[in-house]
């Protein structure tokens, strides 16, 4: 299977930098996760997601932390609740999901090229 792209289809993912402004736990999730509340700044504004990240992080713990976000998706629909957005991480070397976000703090809604 050929997995190259072109540069033209990276282009049409839109990765933003984005704050997380509130965090809650989600009991109704199938696999423990938490509801986050990012502003990515204008024009995208706040967009909520569900992730999977409660091993290595609290809801507390995520409150004003950078991270980055596909934020071109259509919505989804996640039991009870809507993501709008896919937040991005990658997986420590036991599969738990360690976000990703910039080296320094960068303005809101940067665009990842």
């Amino acid at each position: 299977m050929d997995s190259t792209i072109s540069y033209a289809d990276f282009e049409k993912v839109e990765i933003r930098v984005g704050r997380v402004v509130q965090a809650e736990p989600f009991p109704e999730a199938r696999k423990p996760a938490i509801k986050l509340w990012v502003d990515f700044g204008a024009p995208h504004g706040v967009k909520k997601t569900s992730a999977q990240v409660t091993v290595h992080y609290t809801p507390e713990s995520l409150i004003g932390r950078q991270v980055m976000g596909v934020v071109n998706f259509p919505p989804r629909q996640i039991g009870p609740f809507m993501s709008e957005f896919l937040v991005l991480g990658a997986p420590d070397e036991n599969g738990a999901v360690v976000l990703l976000k910039p080296d320094l703090e960068v303005p809101l809604g940067g665009r990842m090229f």
